[in-house]
């Protein structure tokens, strides 16, 4: 048959096939512990091995939601599950590449770089970093890492802030007489009078009241929060309002990460928001396992070693931040 086809994993390079074979194995979450010892093996024999891990890692990172763009397209339907998806990225088969392209710029891997809509931001931190801004005549704005806002007025005279990605407090002061809204993931917050805390991931919303009362609005519905109270929204629509202890919320603002029984696999994922890289847990029961821990941000990399200590896990580090722990 003439004419060129996608890529197999047969016509990979032998290091790189068996660099995604060790990804598959990791993303099932079923590695056993001889398993990954002997990935530890492979990977310090050279190191071109670790080095094609870690491209293995991001590809994965980026183009896994890429059939979900390639899906907008015209053509014949099919039925393929995330996990199948990405199978056929690894296995060298993803022919939409036009479609990968477009959702690498509106989600860089590991946040390697900005995506398009950051790239509009007026205020962006990076992996790491906080920021106080003091809009004019408006609200103080504390950002989190990896947080980016637009700032505008509208006619009405209500400060008006866009969060594009990430986690921001807000503080209104008393003397401050017009209303502060803030547009994020298709709902938003109208306040005055108040500080609350907005996160931010994907289309999930999580909005904090702190003191005073805030609205939030999305999907033709709206919740009034007063101190203490939080709700979250998606594409799901508006949840129930429910009660919080503001000082998990708050933490990040002190300079620390906080968790009370949270499982690991959580936890992982929001100590990678403050890091470069990415720490990748290979045993799904272990993701399962609660954590307790307190720990200062600006120190991030110790709490490797405190899940080390608390679940005997072996670590294996990577170029390019990236952590196995199983």
């Amino acid at each position: 048959m003439s004419g060129s086809s996608p890529q197999t994993s047969a016509h990979l390079d032998p290091v790189e096939r068996e660099a995604r074979h060790w990804l598959m194995r990791f993303a099932a979450g079923n590695a056993d512990r001889a398993e990954l010892e002997t990935f530890k093996q492979w990977s310090a024999r050279d190191p071109a091995h670790a080095e094609a891990f870690a491209r293995a890692c991001r590809l994965w990172d980026a183009l896994g939601p890429a059939g979900e763009v390639a899906a907008a397209q015209p053509r014949r339907a099919i039925a393929v599950s995330p996990l199948m998806r990405r199978r056929a990225f690894l296995g060298g088969a993803l022919a939409a590449s036009a479609a990968a392209a477009a959702y690498l710029a509106v989600k860089p891997p590991l946040g390697l770089w900005p995506s398009l809509p950051e790239l509009r931001a007026d205020y962006r931190t990076g992996v790491g970093e906080q920021r106080s801004v003091a809009l004019a005549d408006g609200p103080l704005v504390e950002l989190n890492t990896r947080t980016s806002i637009v700032v505008a007025a509208v006619a009405s005279g209500a400060a008006h802030m866009e969060l594009i990605s990430g986690e921001a407090a807000v503080s209104i002061a008393p003397d401050k007489a017009r209303a502060v809204e803030v547009v994020a993931g298709g709902g938003r917050v109208v306040a005055t009078d108040s500080t609350f805390n907005l996160r931010c991931d994907g289309d999930t919303v999580i909005a904090t009241c702190l003191s005073g009362a805030i609205e939030v609005r999305h999907g033709g519905r709206s919740a009034q929060l007063y101190a203490q109270q939080q709700v979250t929204y998606s594409s799901n629509g508006l949840g129930p309002v429910t009660v919080i202890d503001p000082a998990m919320v708050t933490a990040w603002q002190e300079g620390f990460l906080v968790f009370h029984s949270t499982p690991l696999a959580e936890a992982v994922a929001e100590i990678n928001r403050y890091r470069s890289g990415r720490i990748i847990l290979t045993n799904a029961a272990l993701g399962r396992r609660l954590f307790n821990a307190r720990f200062r941000i600006k120190n991030i990399d110790g709490i490797v070693t405190q899940i080390q200590e608390a679940f005997g896990v072996s670590v294996t580090t990577l170029p390019h931040g990236i952590v196995l722990l199983g």
